[in-house]
């Protein structure tokens, strides 16, 4: 019984599971799981061949290796005959009629240009491999390049340039949207590591062989020896035939093409191969792998077999790997994706004839373009990672044409966009090197990338205007004729240097102005002008600076550098109030007055106890009275100590050499005019706020702001006669204080004003003048060479004496200025002694006077103790100054109290009760009579 309800149950399960997978099984048909994928691609071209071949082996790869995958891709090939219109029509096709998922393709770029917009509309996204112009990405999200934009190798091919020293490049390449899309960044990649595009050469896809030759035949006439080439290999093919058909490819030139090209060399013709022998160009970098080795191989055979007739490929190139990963990205997403879900369809009853663009709108479009772009593998061509639509850029390779192959020179490496390393001379290459290249016409020597055409337009060499010194150079226009006469020493002297290279140079002289005739801009303004083209050289006062070296070469300078201060000359007034006091400087007046004080004090200390004429109410006077009056040797008071006598010995020697070296100066100045010295100090004039001038549209301005100038403080001026007038007005009536200029220009402008004006200080260094020539350009080094074969001969002497006149003026001109205000640093001993001597004698005079009333100072200081401390010192001070009984007898010693009352007594009576007075009076001085009697009167 339990065996037939065991069998039973079993029955039961068994029929409930195959229930369960019948329902599970409906309903995972109901969920598709098969992708449509369109492919636009030119079927008749090389690269559609080979991207087709690359795109089934992947299909049947990938799903070869993910047997357990739910989802399916299918393929839906159409053919755009290589026209805009055919692309656009096969993705409306796929689009509205097969409702596919994703679309790969179109092939070029301005397929893709169109087709991009019908993507976008429908939610489709449109998946390239070929299409590479950099202009495409930003119109559409759903536009996605499987393959490394063109603006990535930019960086490799400049630095070729970098490498190699070249300032000057042309551009050519072809006029479509693969051909314009990458220039841009080109251009900006070359002025990154200044290089110039001289000439762009604009090659139409549909131009002629003789259109081409011509446009060669004119590139060949120009001094840059460089060529950049971005065209398509139909295009390009036809450039390089042209090119050695124009004798282009022989040594001398420096050909480099992209990646485009390169990726495709081993499809061209044999004779375009030929004619390309010494070309370098860049091309990405692929990683090798066994994995790459054995798909290789299967794909030649199947190329093979899908193409029969066609040349069999050596292996799968650029685009061939570029398919297989983008098939296989595309699957990973489309598992991720898990199930498709149906488009919705437009409406079609309201639709005309005008409405043939309308698409139905994809609800898996958007998640399958997600997926996609969030799917990171190692593939074939490298590692596949997706940066905002477009595949990572790698490294890579440096290749040289080398017979029927290419040899790889060296790897390139993006390097990090930081600050630290824009400004370096790292390029990129690998061990900073490259190797050993063969360039055109067999030659193992790098090209100068520049050279002097044999035939073709002048040179045309700018000259600044107005520079204000009619001597260097000077640029007249005859009115009537309006013919240009440019004449001066510079002028004169790059004639001659010209004239004595080895070889004929054709060139003209170009004024830099404006309409009006005025000068076009700054100096920095003609030297870019040079880098631009604008100019093949630039000839004048041109300064050699730091900021001018990057864009342009310089030759060995022409003349002496150096920036000179100029300042007016002013002269002391003989009828300045306080003139007098100008032989001795201020601390030596001072120092002088101080010693006088205390050579009047110590005499009074002194002589005050011993001497009748040290005594009294003038005693005061006296401390001024006998030090000065010693100055004539005046003085009546007799001296009675012998340390007083000491002290005024001391100082009247003192006195006579003060006296004799006043009186020498002040003679010195009465008789010549002093010039007063200048200050020399710039940070004076910068704490003053002084205004300071210079030459208009020279580096002297930046010169004067590094110095600390404000730039509100600093004028500018042309002529000569226009910093006379600011220099003899001043900085306070509008004018200036300084005149900063070069030193050549400097002495030329005192030739005229040497009595006016003078040099300031010690001269700046600065670089001296030379000519300017592009970046590269193989005249700067011959153009040197004959400069120093110039100054060897005294050449450029004799032409400088031709223009440049010697000064009328002599340094001797110059009032002589020798005569200085004499300070305290002359008397220092003479006054150190008078204080040592001085000192001295009143420490031995102290010393003697309480060694000799020890007896009198103690008393004061102890029969009193309660008295303080200052009444007990002014006790002591009052015995001091009391006279000394052996020299001064007390009955002559009149005080100010008896004084006092005479004067009392004389004022209070009169003539008829004292007939007698006066006789009276002195009396009773002289007795010692009571002055309360005096005082009572």
């Amino acid at each position: 019984m339990s065996n037939k309800i065991r069998k039973k149950k079993m029955h039961f399960l068994a029929v409930f599971s195959l229930l369960i997978s019948l329902f599970l099984s409906l309903c995972s048909a109901q969920r598709n799981t098969t992708f449509q994928v369109g492919v636009i691609l030119d079927a008749d071209s090389l690269v559609g061949r080979i991207g087709m071949t690359s795109l089934s082996l992947a299909l049947s790869d990938f799903y070869s290796y993910n047997l357990n995958y739910s989802t399916r891709l299918v393929l839906h090939s159409r053919d755009s005959r290589g026209l805009v219109t055919g692309a656009a029509a096969s993705a409306l096709n796929l689009l509205n009629d097969v409702q596919v998922d994703a679309i790969i393709g179109p092939q070029t770029s301005a397929q893709a240009n169109f087709v991009i917009g019908l993507g976008g509309a429908a939610h489709v996204p449109i998946i390239s491999f070929t299409a590479t112009s950099p202009s495409l990405r930003p119109q559409t999200p759903y536009f996605v390049q499987t393959a490394i934009n063109d603006a990535a190798q930019v960086n490799a091919v400049a630095a070729i340039v970098k490498y190699f020293r070249w300032y000057q490049v042309v551009f050519v390449y072809e006029d479509s949207d693969y051909g314009n899309g990458i220039i841009p960044y080109l251009s900006n990649a070359f002025q990154q590591v200044n290089a110039r595009v001289s000439y762009r050469s604009v090659i139409p896809v549909s131009a002629s062989d003789d259109f081409i030759l011509q446009e060669m035949y004119k590139m060949k006439t120009m001094q840059t020896r460089v060529f950049v080439v971005h065209a398509s290999r139909p295009v390009a093919s036809r450039i390089f035939l042209k090119a050695k058909e124009a004798e282009m490819m022989s040594e001398g030139y420096v050909w480099i093409v992209t990646s485009g090209l390169m990726d495709l060399f081993y499809s061209l013709d044999s004779k375009v191969v030929e004619s390309m022998q010494g070309v370098v160009g860049v091309k990405p970098l692929v990683p090798r792998s066994s994995r790459l080795v054995s798909t290789t191989i299967r794909w030649k055979k199947k190329f093979a077999d899908d193409n029969p007739g066609i040349t069999p490929q050596e292996g799968m190139n650029l685009y061939g790997l570029w398919a297989y990963d983008t098939l296989w990205a595309l699957a990973m997403a489309a598992e991720k994706t898990g199930f498709k879900e149906p488009t919705s369809l437009p409406n079609t009853t309201s639709l005309n004839s005008t409405d043939m663009f309308i698409t139905g709108t994809s609800q898996t479009g958007p998640k399958l373009l997600a997926a996609m772009l969030d799917t990171k593998f190692e593939g074939l061509a490298g590692n596949f990672n997706l940066v905002n639509g477009q595949l990572e850029s790698s490294s890579f390779h440096m290749l040289n044409v080398n017979g029927n192959s290419l040899k790889e020179v060296g790897i390139w490496k993006p390097l990090l966009q930081i600050s630290s390393q824009r400004n370096t001379n790292l390029t990129g290459f690998v061990g900073e090197k490259l190797e050993n290249i063969i360039w055109p016409g067999g030659s193992r020597n790098v090209p100068k990338g520049w050279e002097v055409p044999v035939s073709g337009k002048k040179l045309r060499v700018g000259v600044p205007v107005d520079i204000g010194f009619a001597e260097y150079v000077n640029v007249q226009r005859d009115p009537q004729t309006n013919a240009t006469t440019i004449t001066g020493y510079y002028i004169d002297l790059f004639d001659s240097v010209m004239a004595a290279l080895p070889y004929s140079v054709r060139y003209e002289y170009a004024p830099f102005e404006k309409s009006d005739g005025s000068i076009a801009g700054s100096y920095d303004d003609l030297t870019y002008q040079v880098f631009n083209g604008e100019y093949d050289a630039a000839v004048g006062d041109i300064t050699i600076t730091g900021t001018r070296s990057q864009y342009v070469d310089f030759t060995l300078q022409i003349e002496e550098g150096g920036v000179t201060r100029t300042q007016r000359i002013e002269y002391e007034n003989p009828n300045d109030l306080l003139f007098f006091f100008k032989p001795l400087k201020l601390d030596l007046w001072l120092t002088a007055l101080a010693m006088l004080i205390l050579t009047g004090v110590a005499l009074w200390i002194l002589e005050h106890r011993h001497n009748e004429d040290f005594r009294g109410s003038h005693h005061a006077g006296l401390i001024f009275y006998v030090p000065f009056t010693s100055l004539v040797f005046a003085y009546r008071e007799k001296i009675v100590t012998n340390l007083a006598r000491a002290v005024i010995v001391v100082w009247i020697f003192v006195v006579l050499i003060l006296n004799s070296t006043y009186t020498a100066s002040l003679s010195a100045r009465l008789t010549a005019i002093k010039l007063l010295k200048v200050d020399t100090d710039v940070k004076t004039l910068i704490r003053n706020g002084d205004y300071v001038g210079c030459r208009e549209g020279t580096y002297i301005i930046e010169f004067l702001k590094r110095l600390g100038f404000d730039d509100s403080k600093i004028r500018t001026y042309k002529l000569p006669e226009d910093f006379d007038v600011a220099l003899s007005k001043g900085s306070e009536n509008g004018g200036i204080t300084a005149f900063f200029a070069r030193t050549p220009y400097m002495e030329l402008f005192l030739t005229r004003y040497c009595n006016k004006y003078m040099k300031v200080g010690t001269p700046y260094y600065t670089e001296g003048f030379a000519f300017a020539f592009p970046k590269g350009s193989p005249l700067v080094a011959d153009v040197s060479r004959a400069i120093i074969k110039l100054t060897d001969n005294h050449k450029i002497a004799e032409i400088k004496e031709r223009w440049i006149k010697q000064s009328a003026c002599k340094e001797d001109d110059l009032p002589n200025s020798s005569s200085a205000n004499i300070g305290l640093k002359s008397f220092t001993i003479l006054f150190s002694a008078t204080g040592i001597v001085t000192g001295f004698c009143l420490v031995v005079y102290m010393g003697c006077f309480f060694y000799s009333n020890k007896a009198k100072v103690k008393s004061i200081w102890t029969d009193e103790p309660k008295k303080t401390v200052w009444s007990k010192i002014g006790a002591i001070c009052t015995f001091f100054g009391s006279p000394d009984p052996k020299y001064i007898r007390p009955d002559k010693e009149m005080t100010w109290s008896k004084f006092r009352a005479v004067c009392k007594f004389f004022y209070e009576t009169d003539a008829k009760s004292f007939p007698n007075r006066g006789e009276d009076a002195v009396q009773m001085v002289r007795k010692n009579a009571p002055l309360r009697r005096l005082n009572s009167m």
